[in-house]
């Protein structure tokens, strides 16, 4: 199966170290990201951190429909965030159908 140009350039971002992998790394962020990756199967929690990141770094969340581990090639990852504006901006651009922009939808 061919890659998304998306995963092309999430892979970009796992070479580059310009991504963060799971809630606590991204916790403890202190230049910010700019860009939230998390990953369709993700547990509830998990879903209302990915909210907490959201407003704490004013960006938006990606859900990864084709699983975020397979993308970012670790297993386990659910959530992860991008630290490079512009590689950021360009797996916005270049998402595909396997890529949403999530909006909520947690109950409390």
């Amino acid at each position: 199966m061919a890659k998304s140009k998306a995963e092309t350039f999430i892979g970009f971002c796992v070479r580059a170290r310009k991504i963060v992998f799971g809630s606590g790394a991204i916790g403890a962020l202190r230049g910010g990201a700019h860009l939230i990756l998390m990953c369709s199967s993700a547990a509830k929690n998990t879903q209302r951190l990915a909210l907490k990141f959201k407003r704490r770094f004013g960006c938006p969340v990606m859900v990864c429909n084709c699983g975020l581990e397979n993308a970012v090639n670790r297993p386990g990852c659910k959530i992860a965030a991008v630290t490079d504006k512009n590689l950021a901006e360009a797996i916005m651009a270049n998402a595909c159908e396997e890529y949403e922009i999530y909006a909520g939808g947690v109950e409390s």
